[in-house]
């Protein structure tokens, strides 16, 4: 277990995930397909050729994953009883298929549960960055953190 009990969290802590992942076009396909969306940003790239973009775009649901899913081994690995809620999502700029993305936390939020004594409430601002730098995607994760027990 490498994620954090609900008392080791601090206001202000950050945290720069170590783990990068490069985007593939299976990721992108798998995604779009499994989740029965048919936009052809995501899936035609004649049709990508003709936008703004000029190319594909990965689906920002598999981008916004990806986020979540770099940052749970040092957040909530193991200590997780259940993440409450996703807030204010925002994707600024495309992720490509052959994207590195990386990501980034900070605590903005340690709060006690006042039904659960056995946990504590923590919320995450979380970012992912593109190789060469650029925020792809942010996110606020709540989640409800155990207690290490006595």
């Amino acid at each position: 277990m490498s994620g954090r009990w609900f008392e080791e969290w601090s206001l202000g802590d950050t945290i720069v995930h170590p783990i990068r992942r490069t985007v593939t076009e299976t990721d992108n396909l798998l995604i779009s397909t499994l989740t029965h969306n048919p936009q052809p940003l995501h899936l035609d790239a004649e049709y990508a050729a003709t936008t703004e973009f000029g190319r594909i775009v990965v689906n920002g649901t598999f981008t916004f994953a990806l986020m979540v899913g770099l940052t749970v081994e040092e957040t909530t690995l193991g200590t997780l009883v259940a993440n409450l809620g996703y807030d204010k999502v925002r994707m600024p700029k495309p992720v490509f298929i052959g994207d590195t993305l990386r990501a980034e936390t900070e605590i903005v939020e340690v709060q006690a549960s006042k039904s659960r004594p056995n946990a504590g409430i923590v919320t995450f601002a979380h970012r992912a960055r593109n190789q060469h730098g650029d925020v792809v995607c942010e996110c606020l994760r709540t989640a409800l953190i155990r207690r290490r027990e006595a």
